[in-house]
């Protein structure tokens, strides 16, 4: 069994749809409603994340029927965690910081890849890429260091935005994934803090 820490953000916010469309539903969803939720062009683009989550152990998957998507890693009665919604992250341009709780979420651990510390309400397009998108919910564990291509949430000049991170021999960048937007080259005399790690997200609606 793979963990999910193998999953890109992506097929991480997949595989949280189908659980909450179970949990909510009773039933999965079916692929031409992943392929309208995550915006694919077709029901094939669908099937081939729904084909790797079979791969990876997560789901097994009838052919036969239109609902035929089943969990395989749900844990039995599992202990739900309590989590803050903390307020906004810029997906985008860097935003001001908003640290008032809003509310309080309780969720499934097995949704995410660490024990999130809270969950931020994504604002903006820039990641897009990454499958997290506008009013997304993302879940953050609380960590001063990252690694290269790891998704963070940073402070830059006490403004907090959510990107890759990157560091190279000229300094930290930070990266969005949509090419409508311009990586963020840090200068030494900007004041960066890395407040915490992507570790999964959380689709409401």
């Amino acid at each position: 069994m793979y963990s999910m820490t193998t999953l890109s953000p992506r097929r991480s916010a997949i595989l949280t749809f189908i659980r909450e469309r179970i949990a909510g539903q009773g039933q999965p969803p079916s692929l031409a409603e992943i392929a309208e939720a995550f915006g694919f062009a077709s029901r094939s683009v669908a099937r081939k994340h729904v084909l790797a989550l079979t791969e990876a152990g997560f789901i097994e998957v009838n052919p036969h029927q239109a609902r035929g998507i089943r969990l395989l890693d749900q844990p039995a009665r599992a202990e739900l965690l309590d989590i803050p919604v903390l307020g906004r992250v810029a997906a985008g341009r860097p935003m001001g910081a908003d640290a008032e709780v809003h509310s309080r979420l309780l969720l499934d651990p097995g949704m995410f890849s660490r024990t999130p510390d809270y969950l931020l309400r994504v604002q903006g397009d820039s990641m897009i890429e990454d499958g997290i998108l506008d009013g997304d919910l993302v879940a953050v564990h609380r960590e001063a260091e990252a690694r290269n291509g790891q998704i963070v949430v940073a402070r830059l000049d006490g403004e907090v935005t959510i990107k890759r991170f990157q560091r190279t021999a000229e300094g930290v960048r930070l990266l969005p994934r949509n090419p409508a937007y311009e990586p963020i080259l840090v200068r030494d005399d900007q004041d960066l803090a890395i407040e915490g790690v992507f570790c999964g997200l959380v689709r409401q609606g």
